[in-house]
């Protein structure tokens, strides 16, 4: 694992500083970074590698050990129980850094009011109906990887304003809007970028780069989101895994 550079951003509500850890142990326990009855690093060597106070790795492990996945055992360390399952903040999170896992963040650029037609299908929002669209800009180990721009239903809450949203929107929904994501669809291919996503990346204008279809269906079986996100390939990669 590399070490992590954790700063703290102002622009966007932000995960605790230990779930952030607790998710990126997860996502790398479900990369297979650590399997089954793996004994992980020494806390003070895990602590130093991923750039953290050890106070904080050891409530990032118990928040780890209370979901199940990982078992203390006095005097010899912490070890993983069983792979990651259920409803983790990050589940449906499919970028990686290119040597595996990364700690994801975001920053949200804007949040406007839409009626894009092609959306509003996806989402079978009617007539006059409007949506909520959010651009944000996706990190990996604060390392700017990807741009996404995102739709949901404008009732949901007419007076949203950006200091309202948290960076992970799945947590949003599950907290502010009474329900949760559980299952997405993802269809990836290669485009032109527009020119905010190319721009923002540091990449020319009419770049091609991979973007990723996405619709998220909640509990209640509705689809109650749709989204683009563009990544630069030379810095993450796509991953998806079937357990």
């Amino acid at each position: 694992m590399e070490k992590q550079h954790l700063e703290k951003k102002k622009q966007t509500k932000q995960l605790p500083l230990f779930i952030q850890i607790s998710e990126l142990l997860n996502r790398e326990i479900a990369a297979g970074q650590w399997l089954p009855g793996d004994r992980l690093p020494i806390e003070a060597e895990l602590a130093t590698t991923l750039g953290v106070a050890i106070g904080t790795l050891r409530k990032a492990l118990k928040k780890l050990e209370e979901d199940g996945l990982l078992e203390r055992r006095q005097g010899s360390g912490n070890y993983v129980k069983r792979a990651p399952s259920g409803r983790a903040v990050y589940q449906f999170f499919h970028l990686e850094t290119l040597t595996g896992g990364g700690i994801p963040t975001a920053d949200i650029l804007s949040v406007t009011a839409d009626d894009d037609a092609f959306v509003k299908q996806q989402l079978k929002v009617e007539g006059d109906g409007k949506l909520w669209c959010v651009k944000r800009a996706r990190y990996l180990n604060r390392e700017l990887v990807a741009m996404e721009q995102i739709w949901f239903r404008y009732d949901h809450d007419p007076k949203l304003k950006p200091k309202d949203l948290h960076e992970s929107l799945y947590l949003h929904y599950r907290e502010q809007f009474s329900f949760w994501i559980s299952r997405v669809e993802d269809e990836v291919d290669c485009g032109e970028a527009p020119e905010w996503v190319s721009k923002a990346l540091g990449l020319e204008n009419k770049a091609i780069m991979p973007k990723v279809h996405r619709r998220s269906w909640s509990n209640e079986g509705k689809v109650e989101e749709f989204s683009f996100t563009w990544y630069d390939p030379s810095k993450c990669r796509y991953v998806a895994r079937w357990h």
